[in-house]
């Protein structure tokens, strides 16, 4: 799959041409630790490092993406997507301010949240979605949910962003009317453990409107990559591997989260984005994988 397509990219290194190894956690932590050594940080500078460091380096990825169907009125329109915040134990609430911050500065003209707010307790969902609440856009805040989202609590965690005025779309879509021009936002239930059903989530769809979808796991693309009224799939899931090595690629990456794990991926004149999320999931490391924050500019094609 190519990602030789406009746009600018992380540092993070390309390795979706290679088969993932499987670690168990002691033999992943032995294999990043000689790996970090071998920069010359040490045992304790590669502790620090990954552990403290890089985790909390949030980065800004900026694409301009040309997209078929884009009228003059869309032409220069800002979509930031956060991703993946799993808050508490590893993930803290200041790490969450820190990307609403720079998503504010950042002037978005719509705000998507693509899954995966917290990480084994669905109540702190309240917490999160106190600061969600700060992010403010021309057009909205939309969110759909992930599966870790499902393995806690969805109820409850839908509650807690609709609380605060974050619209959650499931197989639902909304148009978003720009000048003369119509985008339409389409966001699936979750692909592990939801119910994702795409013709519901563009029921009220019409002929000719450039069409976003959010869907949590990316390498369900498959399913809709062909469809001729998907222009970009949004995605999260994977968090790149939060570990990528030089020349290889991340070591681990979760199911459904495989074949497309960061960046941008596109088919004929469809794409697909995988945003590398904010948060962490055990073991909690970043390493050349830095937490991100999306910044999307559509252009005429």
């Amino acid at each position: 799959m190519s990602k030789d397509v406009p746009g600018i990219y992380s540092p993070c290194f390309n390795g979706s041409d290679i088969v993932p190894m499987r670690l168990d956690r002691r033999s992943f932590l032995k294999v990043l630790g000689h790996v970090l050594a071998a920069y010359g940080l040490g045992t304790l500078g590669a502790y620090q490092y990954s552990i403290h460091l890089e985790p909390e380096w949030l980065s800004v990825t900026k694409i301009l993406l040309p997209l078929k169907a884009i009228g003059g009125a869309l032409d220069g329109f800002k979509i930031v997507q956060l991703s993946d915040f799993h808050l508490y134990p590893y993930t803290d609430i200041e790490l969450v301010q820190s990307a609403v911050t720079i998503t504010q500065r950042l002037e978005p003209d719509l705000v998507v949240l693509t899954g995966d707010y917290v990480l084994d307790l669905a109540d702190v969902v309240f917490d999160l979605a106190e600061v969600l609440s700060q992010l403010n856009s021309v057009h909205g805040v939309y969110a759909i949910l992930g599966n870790h989202d499902y393995w806690t609590d969805a109820e409850v965690v839908k509650q807690g962003l609709e609380e605060q005025g974050i619209s959650v779309l499931k197989n639902k879509g909304v148009q978003i009317a720009v000048g003369r021009d119509v985008l339409y936002l389409a966001g699936l239930d979750d692909g592990w453990d939801g119910k994702p059903d795409v013709d519901a989530a563009l029921s009220t769809w019409s002929e000719g409107m450039p069409t976003i979808m959010l869907l949590h796991e990316p390498d369900f693309w498959d399913l809709y990559k062909s469809d001729p009224r998907i222009d970009l799939q949004l995605s999260g899931h994977s968090h790149g591997g939060q570990v990528r090595l030089p020349g290889y690629g991340a070591p681990i990456l979760p199911d459904y989260g495989r074949k497309y794990d960061h960046g941008l991926y596109h088919f004929s004149d469809r794409y697909l984005y995988v945003n590398r999320g904010i948060g962490v999931v055990p073991p909690p490391v970043r390493f050349n994988c830095r937490p991100e924050v999306t910044e999307i500019t559509l252009t005429v094609a």
